[in-house]
């Protein structure tokens, strides 16, 4: 009988804790003031570019990063080499099935797993897909509250391997006899998050 109640108390105990776990605050991702800048490099140089945010969220426990994400437009990648300099042939291959494959794979994802640390700076480690196929990463990220009572999520530097999504293109590693005339695996891209709540 003691231990009846014992158990009963401990599940009212846990029920209890369940219920009054504080809900996150949902800030949405302002697309106008936030960003996604990419760079893919080649024996011979480098090619630098953008592509559009779709949507997102970033979720708060207070001022700590609990979870969200963001969805990119793929079909909107564009080169912009120094800034200014536009490559529509690249833009094309790049969206073709040799690369992302826009037409059958329209958006890529991320959604944050874990965050560890405390404050400004933060690990974030999360599911990334492309192309279908996801794999987790984890890079360092810098959170800025405004005086509007927006954040602002930055990470400066996210190194992707694209052979992971099965983009093969050019790939020493894939293609041991290619010479100088290969692509880098790794990529990166630099995200910019404004939300609001």
């Amino acid at each position: 009988m003691k231990l009846k109640i014992t158990s009963i108390l401990l599940l009212a105990v846990v029920a209890s804790f369940v219920a009054f776990t504080p809900k996150a605050d949902v800030y949405k991702i302002d697309l106008t003031q936030s960003s996604i800048a990419w760079e893919g490099k080649k024996f011979a140089g480098s090619h630098t570019g953008t592509v559009d945010l779709t949507s997102g969220n970033l979720d708060f426990n207070g001022k700590k990063l609990a979870g969200g994400g963001f969805v990119a437009n793929m079909t909107s990648i564009k080169t912009m080499d120094g800034g200014t300099k536009p490559n529509a042939g690249l833009d094309k291959h790049l969206k073709a099935d040799d690369f992302f494959g826009v037409e059958k794979f329209p958006a890529a994802n991320f959604v944050i797993k874990k965050v560890t640390g405390n404050g400004a700076a933060v690990n974030v480690t999360g599911d990334l897909t492309i192309k279908g196929i996801t794999q987790s990463v984890t890079f360092p990220a810098t959170l800025t509250w405004n005086a509007d009572k927006s954040v602002t999520a930055t990470a400066d530097k996210i190194v992707i391997d694209r052979t992971k999504f099965g983009i093969q293109f050019k790939s020493k590693s894939v293609f041991a006899n290619i010479g100088d005339n290969f692509i880098y695996d790794e990529f990166s891209i630099s995200v910019k998050l404004v939300a609001k709540k």
